[in-house]
This record gives C-alpha cells, structure tokens and sequence, in this order.
C-alpha cells in the first residue's frame, strides 16, 4: 500500500513539474521586447507611413449591434455595422445632463438646418473632425515625421495638424483640430492636445464634448506595421472623471500605398442649402 501511495504521488510530482514546465516555456522563449527603427538623425522611432484604424468606432465608440440604415429603400446600404467599444471600461461618464444631450444628438444626428450649424452629426455636414475622431474614421491619415517637425494629414476633408515638438505653446484660438505640442516619452509619441472647439462630435452616436475638452494621444509603434493608440479624455463641463479609448492602427503596406482626397464640402451642398435656392416658375 505504502509502495503504491509512493508511486502515485511521483506521478503527481512528475505531472506538476511537465505542467509548470509547459507553462514556463513559452515565457522564456519569448523573444525580448520590440524596438522600432530610429528615424535617421534621431534616437526616436521612425512613425513616417500612411495608418489606419480597422474598427467601427466613427459609428459607435462604445459596443453596439448591427443596426438598419437611415433609408429603407437603401437596404443593406448604410446599415450600421456591429462593434466592440474602444472605450476602457465600457461606459463614458458623462454628467446626467450631459446624458440627455447625448441622446438628443443621437435623435437628431441626421437633422440639418442652416440656422442652426450645431443640430446633427458634424460629419454629416463635412465639418473637420476634430481629435480624436480624425483618427478611426473609415479612411486612412498619414504621419510625416521629420528630425524637428511632425505633420499629421487626414483623408477626410483634407483635416491637418502640426504637431509643435519644441517647447510647448498655448493655443492662440479655439479651433475645430485643436492645438497639439508633442514630446517623446521613450519611445511612446505623446501629443498634448487643446484649444478645441465644442463643434464635434467622437462618432456617429451622438457622444459630445464642450470647449473644455482636452486629449492627451500615445502612440506607440508595438510591431513594423502596428501603432497602439491611446486617447485619454477629460472635459469637466461634461465628464464626471477623465476616461480612456485604445485601439491599434495599421500601416497601408500595398505599392504606392498613398493618402487620396476626400473633399465633402460639394456633396453636403445641397444638403444644408439645398432649401435655400430661389424657387423659378
């Protein structure tokens, strides 16, 4: 009795150590930790390339199911494609106010009137995105990094930010894109983002922001061809507490991969004014 209890508990011990064994492989295989290419001239990591974000955050930035498009007789055309939330923690804390304006927004989101530039989804109406919705709308942007310099282009509506990477500057004015000063934490892009207008929107659903609103953006490049990305938001005006989105963004790697024009003004036209034209008989 006393050999076999002997025999069962070296069995255990044997299975225990492969177990802890198989566990501890792949840790120690692990290859260390990655280091992006240095832009030339620098010690700093070399973002230059056309990015994207692959996820239905202009819809929606927190979970949402697929739903109908705005048309019937469209169809499947414009229906609203179903998607994780970007947002950590799932809920955006907004002051109980601020939640009725929400849903507001979300009930008149495709209203328009040129009396009032304010009613309905900015995008609608081809306005400039504003930070940090430029960044997972459904078209790609285009990081231009130099030793002193760094520019950030946007497909849609030809949206741009200079991002000041000397000593940091106050914004002179309140403006749809914000005022941006960057500065490198190890190898993390951190970019400082204020002196926004409360004339956008961070997605199709409705969810808003005041004059108050500041980003501060990480990105930090994890593989040749991905960026994490991290937007903290704070707006006392209409958040409880600061609160976070992340998502990654992908390199364009096709030939001659390349940032086109999306310049909407000419398709809202008639839209917003169509209203206004002089009636002939």
């Amino acid at each position: 009795m006393r050999t076999w209890t002997i025999g069962i508990l070296s069995t255990v011990v044997i299975a225990v150590a492969i177990v802890a064994g198989l566990i501890l492989i792949p840790t120690q295989a692990q290859s260390p930790g990655y280091r992006a290419p240095r832009l030339p001239g620098t010690e700093h990591p070399d973002l230059n390339g056309l990015w994207q974000a692959l996820n239905t955050a202009n819809w929606d930035i927190q979970d949402h199911s697929a739903q109908a498009g705005p048309l019937v007789a469209l169809g499947a055309w414009g229906a609203q494609p179903a998607g994780m939330g970007v947002v950590e923690g799932g809920e955006i804390p907004y002051q109980e106010w601020a939640l009725k304006k929400k849903q507001e927004n979300f009930a008149n989101r495709l209203r328009v009137d040129p009396d009032d530039f304010a009613l309905g989804d900015p995008e609608l109406k081809c306005y400039l995105p504003g930070v940090p919705r430029a960044t997972y709308m459904s078209f790609p942007f285009q990081i231009i990094q130099s030793q002193n310099a760094l520019l950030i282009s946007y497909e849609y509506a030809d949206a741009s930010r200079i991002v000041h990477m000397s000593n940091p500057i106050k914004p002179p004015l309140d403006s749809w894109m914000g005022w941006s000063n960057g500065r490198w934490d190890g190898d993390t892009l951190v970019i400082d983002v204020t002196g926004l207008n409360d004339s956008t929107w961070f997605d199709r659903a409705g969810n808003f922001h005041s004059d108050a609103l500041h980003v501060v953006e990480r990105y930090t490049l994890v593989t040749p061809d991905r960026l994490q990305y991290e937007a903290t938001i704070e707006d006392p005006k209409v958040f409880t507490r600061p609160w976070k989105i992340s998502m990654p963004l992908y390199r364009h790697a096709e030939p001659n991969a390349q940032r086109l024009e999306f310049k909407c003004v000419e398709f809202t036209e008639e839209l917003i004014y169509g209203s206004l034209k002089k009636k002939t008989n």
